[in-house]
């Protein structure tokens, strides 16, 4: 009795200390405010899923108060295939940072009972090119009344959009779109994602069917890349 009780009393410290190591639910002020490559756990909800390959996927997330970016997040297909859109989870992992991309790398989920989030998409129209925007990283975001602006293809003429940033995809393989638009007389630059939205998707055929001066609205996350770089989930003419 005197082992098994001294066994009881071995296994709750060690429960007790594990425990308190485990770090905190954070808000995401808590979370932006964390030092890179260190750990982070925070509660999220699905918004998209960009692709699932060699047992991982990627992630755009978000909650009331913030989004998150999860990277390469380890699943089977299995567990994949059960992230729908609007599902919460609890992500534990480590705060890093790619070519200004925060994110969170080496993660580990749990799925949380909870009705499905969906947020509305933040007109940052007037906030393109200023210091403010990044605040909003990795949120749904859309854009009024943005023009489309001639980019040069791989022959120096005048395109609407490129198959890779430096036109040298091509339709069929299923590259990433790249377009720029006007707006407020500043230019900007917006990504449709094929690991995101390929080929088959409305944004996709919507983005190849362009034409410069056109003027449209845009919706999609808040992605970063050595500065803003949304990547684009819808387009339509502007309202």
């Amino acid at each position: 009795m005197k082992k098994f009780f001294a066994l009881f009393l071995a296994v709750m410290m060690l429960s007790a200390v594990a425990l308190a190591e485990a770090p905190a639910v954070m808000t995401h002020e808590e979370y932006v405010a964390a030092e890179l490559e260190t750990e982070v756990t925070v509660v999220t909800y699905v918004q998209a899923k960009q692709g699932w390959w060699d047992n991982k996927a990627t992630l755009y997330t978000q909650a009331e108060d913030g989004a998150y970016f999860i990277y390469n997040m380890p699943m089977s297909q299995e567990e994949y295939d059960l992230l729908v859109p609007g599902t919460k989870i609890c992500v534990k992992g480590y705060k890093a940072e790619w070519a200004g991309e925060v994110e969170i790398t080496d993660a580990a989920y749990e799925i949380l009972e909870a009705e499905p989030f969906f947020p509305e998409a933040l007109d940052i129209t007037a906030l393109l090119g200023t210091d403010e925007l990044i605040a909003h990283q990795n949120e749904l975001v859309c854009v009024k009344g943005a023009v489309v602006t001639a980019k040069k293809d791989a022959n120096g003429n005048d395109a609407a959009f490129l198959y890779n940033w430096d036109g040298s995809g091509a339709a069929g393989n299923n590259n990433d779109l790249y377009f720029d638009v006007t707006v407020n007389g500043n230019v900007y630059s917006f990504t449709v994602e094929s690991y995101l939205c390929g080929e088959d998707t409305e944004v996709y055929q919507a983005v190849t069917n362009l034409k410069v001066g056109d003027v449209i609205d845009i919706e999609g996350f808040l992605y970063w890349y050595n500065g803003a770089q949304p990547h684009v989930i819808a387009v339509k003419a502007a309202e």
